[in-house]
């Protein structure tokens, strides 16, 4: 194979033979120059078969102004997750000085090149607080794609329900988590000329900081995939708990959709459950909304959530949490669940009830 063709993410190891060492040199010395572009390039590249490019393709957005195509392909990286569409390793790149995301997707499960570049272009536009921002957009001459983002050190909103945290049990960090992804997703659905439907939300797909402050990942992303990759996305989702009932193709995703969706992660973010469970004795799962529409029928709702969230530990001492308050927390994830779309909340209203809730 062409060492022009090749896309490596690799972790050198110490002992290293001289040997690799020596033909590693000779491949990056003789690799082709990438082509650097910036942000206005719709229509400023050369699209091969196979929906290759002509030359490596960079493109760079706020805060990775500094990158290199040499940098990116050669960082030495590690696997943290994988898809049916992509593989998302961590990898170190030294022209911005910290952990690095990087998002490669699939080739045959991605749209065309003339497809990508301007989602590209307005994922790498978007900037909120609760967004984990799009830095650079590199594609190569096979169809390879790498999606370049911030990493996130502590972890995602599905660990901290699944590790059983304490914060996880703090009504403060409960209310700062969820009106955080209210948030980017109000900008998402409101701020912008057309919106932008996120499509896959789940608690895996909201990363936090040390401070409990959410960042949403993984919006649009659906945009960048075909309708076999895409219907595949939705397969998982709803496997997981979190596709809206009404939601069949990827294509049909709503703003509706992605209310249902932020309506699983509050209940999962109050209960400390996740979507599916099980009881003692029980032989089959139980689904979380399903279970808490029937604990508000029979006035079983303080059976759902810790104890410790009525005594909430905050930086200016310990306060007694309004059971109210709860209750209307559990009200509101549930009428965002609601098996009819219109009978939803749009997210300006999902908003501000929260905030007013978290007072």
């Amino acid at each position: 194979m062409e060492h022009k063709h090749m896309l490596i993410l690799i972790i050198v190891p110490c002992s290293v033979t001289a040997l690799i060492v020596l033909l590693l040199v000779i491949y990056l010395c003789t690799r082709k120059r990438g082509e650097i572009v910036s942000r206005d390039v719709e229509a400023n590249f050369e699209v091969k078969e196979r929906d290759g490019v002509e030359k490596d393709l960079l493109i760079k957005f706020q805060d990775g102004e500094d990158l290199t195509v040499y940098e990116i392909l050669d960082a030495p990286g590690e696997v943290i997750g994988k898809s049916s569409y992509g593989t998302l390793y961590r990898a170190s790149l030294l022209s911005i000085d910290r952990l690095t995301l990087l998002r490669f997707l699939r080739p045959a499960c991605t749209v065309t090149m003339k497809e990508v570049v301007p989602v590209m272009e307005l994922l790498g536009s978007l900037r909120h607080p609760n967004l984990v921002p799009l830095c650079a957009f590199y594609a190569g001459q096979r169809g390879e794609k790498l999606m370049v983002h911030p990493f996130y050190r502590h972890g995602t909103l599905a660990q901290l329900i699944r590790d059983g945290n304490g914060e996880a049990h703090k009504w403060h960090i409960i209310c700062r988590i969820s009106i955080g992804i209210a948030q980017g997703l109000d900008y998402l659905h409101t701020d912008l000329e057309i919106p932008i439907i996120h499509g896959n939300l789940k608690s895996n797909n909201i990363l936090l900081d040390r401070h409990f402050m959410p960042y949403v990942s993984d919006f649009g992303l659906h945009l960048l995939l075909n309708p076999t990759a895409g219907q595949e996305m939705l397969e998982a989702s709803a496997a997981q708990g979190y596709k809206a009932p009404e939601l069949i193709k990827m294509r049909e995703v709503s703003e509706e959709t992605d209310i249902y969706s932020l309506g699983v992660i509050l209940l999962e973010l109050l209960t400390g459950k996740e979507t599916f469970y099980r009881k003692p004795n029980f032989d089959k799962d139980i689904y979380l909304p399903n279970a808490i529409q029937s604990a508000i029928l029979d006035h079983r709702v303080a059976d759902f959530y810790h104890p410790q969230i009525l005594v909430s530990q905050t930086d200016d001492g310990q306060r007694v949490v309004n059971e109210d308050h709860v209750y209307e927390f559990l009200q509101l994830a549930v009428a965002c669940c609601s098996p009819s779309p219109a009978l939803r909340p749009n997210i300006k209203q999902v908003l501000s009830k929260l905030e007013e809730i978290g007072k």
